[in-house]
């Protein structure tokens, strides 16, 4: 614990990630209201995932954790995407 770097982020910063994630949330909501036929799934799950990248970089401070920890996580996330996938490939041959 002591070789840990300790790092200091300014609290603007993290204002800053909150409004972009209010302003990305009501977009998302905003989404639903037009008409955009089978890309509204894929609008909405697009603002769901730079989200979720900006709460687990910043709020979650994978930015500044080992390489280790990130690269558990980004193999989480394939996983997780692979997942999604064979479900929609399943839905899709039925």
């Amino acid at each position: 614990m002591e070789t840990e770097k300790h790092h200091i982020v300014p609290y603007r910063v993290y204002v800053y990630i909150l409004i972009a994630l209010v302003v990305m949330t009501f977009m998302s909501i905003g989404i639903t209201k037009i008409n955009l036929g089978a890309y509204s799934v894929l609008g909405a799950m697009i603002f769901a995932t730079v989200k979720s990248v900006l709460v687990l970089t910043w709020f979650m401070h994978l930015k500044f954790d080992q390489p280790l920890l990130r690269f558990m996580v980004g193999f989480v996330v394939l996983l997780f995407f692979a997942v999604i996938f064979i479900t929609f490939l399943d839905y899709y041959f039925r």
